[in-house]
């Protein structure tokens, strides 16, 4: 049985027995591996009913949880290897990290009604007699999740960590500030949240549309929140990375303080939060004053994210205002700066010092390449490629995520049917041959690449069903890529990826995720009459 997703690195023994599941079933946990045994009761004994009682590891029908540093030499702290007979089940971890993710495959191989939340009747729990042997490709596999253009409560956060655990995905990239929400309390600057979390109204569809959603759109997440998400992703071993937005997409930050804005330039306290897309010419005044504010606001979110890795956004800052502003053009002279690029460069690189100072790393999009980048600091390569080779090429660690491959609020199919279309068809089979380290580096370059993560921009995504069409299935293949070591693009057997697909829309369909059928939207996913932004002919290659 091998309609396992990720694929597994090496699966043998595949015969035609099993161990079954049952009221006499046993779980023999060893020392670190705690958080695996706690997800395994709760989420089996949910699913099966049974009650998986502790055990002794020498006892015959148990399930055996192990850390084993034999298995951390040969694979990694995230590797892991299972072996089943029908005697006994050991799933040894070469780190706790390891250990969970063996789990997600013990799970999967106990098929589809094993993700559900209550047994249902007359159901057996076999585990196929199977050795699997199993470890990452990247460090980084990641899903960045947009909840300022659309808010999406608390609930659905937690709903998303347990999808990208069931994937076996480890970053989430939590984009908690835009123009058009800030969504995270900052007690310090309470206004953040009074002020900045919510809009008048919202444009329904594409800037160029002409429909609008008249009710009040916002929310956002209280500090102990916060604290809930972090902890409960780290009993998935995910990491969440939060992004604060600086100096552009800020306008819902200068709507609360208009003091942040360029306000020799425009009245800033005639602004609001954004309540349509595009990119914003309302950008951070490159002052003292508000590079105090932002410490601020990342002094309180230090306490709130462990991550080692913070991002500050940093891209599509319009420098229009900095062009006309005074303030601006005294620092640009003040520094010895040469241009508004490079005073952006000084921006984000008081930001890398300041973070590196308190033990973490800035991590930015790739327009902190433009006017040099910063000492420390860490790229997200989405406007392709390019740079993403630049930076690893300079020495930089990168995040390969190009939006002609890996931003799954592009649409899905070419068809008239799919939902408020945004930018190239990026099919589940393009996402399956998504190859996340160009060819052009060097090995020795290659190593920078950290991995890769898929970002969903959610500004035509009204609600979590509009999420879960866009994301997924085209999550799980991007999963694949992320996890598992595959042959070069062109060579990669979809035709088995899809076989395996065909097991692993039950284990969706359990997990009630609204994912986007092979064979088209289903009436209720369709948006017609709703503009999106397509874009004609095939995307670059880099």
């Amino acid at each position: 049985m091998t309609e396992l997703i990720p694929a597994p690195g090496h699966v043998t023994g595949q015969g035609s027995r099993f161990f079954e599941l049952g009221p006499a079933t046993r779980v023999a946990a060893g020392e670190g591996t705690e958080r695996t045994e706690r997800w395994l009761r709760a989420s089996l004994g949910a699913a099966t009913g049974l009650a998986l009682t502790p055990g002794q590891a020498d006892e015959a029908d148990v399930i055996r949880l192990s850390i084993d540093p034999v298995v951390a030499k040969d694979l990694g702290e995230e590797g892991y290897r299972l072996a089943v007979t029908p005697e006994a089940v050991h799933l040894a971890g070469g780190g706790p990290a390891g250990l969970f993710w063996g789990a997600q495959t013990l799970r999967q191989l106990l098929g589809p009604d094993a993700y559900r939340r209550a047994p249902l009747p007359d159901r057996q729990w076999r585990l196929p007699e199977i050795q699997v042997q199993d470890a990452p490709r990247f460090r980084w596999r990641g899903l960045m999740l947009d909840v300022s253009r659309h808010f999406m409560p608390k609930d659905g956060v937690l709903r998303y960590l347990d999808l990208m655990a069931a994937h076996k995905l480890n970053i989430f990239h939590f984009h908690l500030t835009d123009d058009q929400g800030w969504r995270v309390e900052i007690r310090k600057y309470p206004r953040l949240t009074e002020v900045g979390s919510w809009r008048a109204r919202t444009k329904f569809g594409h800037r160029a549309s002409p429909l609008w959603d008249d009710k009040p759109h916002g929310g956002y997440y209280t500090q102990d929140d916060i604290r809930e998400i972090v902890a409960y992703a780290a009993e998935r071993h995910i990491t969440v990375v939060p992004e604060i937005d600086v100096p552009g997409h800020s306008q819902a930050a200068i709507a609360a303080y208009p003091e942040l804005g360029n306000t020799d330039v425009i009245d800033t306290s005639a602004l609001t939060v954004w309540d349509t897309w595009g990119i914003n010419p309302n950008v951070l005044a490159p002052t003292d004053n508000t590079l105090r504010f932002y410490e601020g606001v990342f002094e309180e979110l230090l306490e709130l994210f462990p991550s080692e890795f913070i991002h500050v956004g940093g891209d599509e800052c319009l420098k229009d205002q900095w062009r006309q502003s005074p303030t601006a053009q005294e620092r640009i002279r003040e520094l010895g700066l040469k241009d508004e690029d490079e005073l952006q460069a000084w921006f984000i690189g008081h930001f890398d010092k300041w973070l590196a100072a308190r033990g973490r790393r800035l991590i930015g999009w790739d327009e902190i390449l433009e006017g040099g980048l910063a000492k420390g600091a860490t790229v997200s390569s989405w406007r392709g490629y390019a740079g993403g080779i630049a930076a690893a090429r300079a020495g930089h660690d990168v995040v390969m995520c190009p939006e002609q491959q890996v931003y799954l609020d592009h649409r899905q199919d070419a068809g008239a049917d799919e939902p408020v279309p945004i930018g190239y068809v990026r099919t589940l089979e393009d996402v399956y041959r998504f190859e996340p380290v160009p060819a052009e580096l060097t090995p020795d370059e290659a190593r920078h690449v950290l991995g890769t993560q898929a970002n969903v921009w959610t500004e035509v995504m009204e609600d979590h069903a509009r999420v879960d069409y866009q994301t997924f299935p085209r999550l799980a293949a991007f999963a694949e890529v992320a996890w598992s070591s595959l042959p070069a693009p062109a060579e990669r057997d979809f035709v088995d990826f899809e076989r395996r697909m065909a097991a692993h829309y039950g284990r969706l369909d359990a997990l009630g995720v609204a994912y986007r059928p092979p064979t088209g939207p289903r009436p209720w996913q369709r948006r017609p009459g709703v503009l999106g932004r397509p874009i004609d002919g095939p995307p670059p290659n880099k």
